[in-house]
């Protein structure tokens, strides 16, 4: 059994897969996986970090194979569970003849991918079912951690300053009761400097001008609610303000660049988080 959702966190999440009898867990995330946590419940945790441009044939096969060859059941996972994982989930289903073409184009609907994610929508579309001799061709290394690009851990970890300071917002700009460790101010300066992080990697290099200029917007307002939380921590309606120009920015270039920013190189699925 193959089942998509999102990424698992702390023990309560992987106590839930455990639950579940799920024995391999593959990751399409750029996220580090955590390891520790799946072995220790007897899991093995596979990384095939992808972007949002779609997935190529190589990794589609490479996926298809681990799916194929490891223990299930198997619970493939993005970050958020919509996208990149769903999308992973139905080539391989293709690939391997337990799902058409149009299933999986369904499959992407029910589980929330944005129909703007064309990229992943087209390499679902597109996968067909091959071969015994031809899967086992398919690199079978199975790597627990992937390397990725410095760019690409920077926005995996703004992914996770910005989802810190949705809680923070939640909470009326202060420090979330079930979550003290969430300082208001560390995630704001963190999201700031991962964003220059990013803005200065080497992986821009040999980018398009404009992508360079998106990030250096994105920092600019960034950095204006980073300086407003500063001086005026109590004003939640100027700082929800201000943060929703932050979330509109990354959203503005996301839209704009993902589709041309490569990662890395009969199944049941849901798509909840465990």
């Amino acid at each position: 059994m193959l089942i998509s959702g999102a990424l698992p966190e702390g023990d309560a999440d992987f106590d839930e897969l455990q639950r579940m009898g799920v024995r391999t867990i593959i990751s399409v995330d750029g996220a580090i996986p955590d390891i520790g946590r799946a072995e220790v419940r007897g899991m093995r945790y596979v990384h095939f970090p992808n972007g949002y441009n779609g997935i190529d044939g190589t990794r589609q096969l490479e996926i298809a194979r681990a799916i194929r060859d490891l223990p299930g059941p198997i619970y493939l996972h993005c970050h958020h569970g919509k996208h990149r994982g769903p999308a992973a989930a139905a080539s391989a289903a293709i690939i391997l003849g337990e799902m058409t073409p149009e299933e999986g184009t369904a499959f992407l609907k029910s589980a929330g991918t944005a129909a703007s994610y064309t990229g992943l929508y087209q390499c679902v579309a597109r996968a067909e079912p091959v071969d015994e001799a031809t899967l086992s061709k398919a690199d079978n290394s199975f790597p627990s951690i992937a390397p990725v690009p410095g760019f690409v851990q920077a926005m995996v970890d703004m992914q996770h300053a910005f989802d810190h300071l949705t809680a923070i917002k939640e909470a009326g700009w202060k420090v979330p009761a079930d979550h003290p460790d969430l300082v208001p101010l560390e995630e704001a300066g963190r999201m700031t400097n991962l964003l220059r992080t990013a803005h200065g990697d080497v992986y821009l290099a040999d980018e398009s001008d404009s992508f360079a200029k998106d990030l250096l917007k994105s920092i600019e307002v960034s950095q204006a609610f980073d300086a407003h939380l500063l001086a005026n921590p109590t004003d939640t309606e100027g700082l929800s303000a201000r943060f929703k120009m932050v979330s509109a920015s990354c959203k503005d270039c996301h839209v704009a660049h993902r589709d041309t920013r490569p990662v890395g190189r009969a199944t049941s699925m849901t798509t909840s988080k465990p």
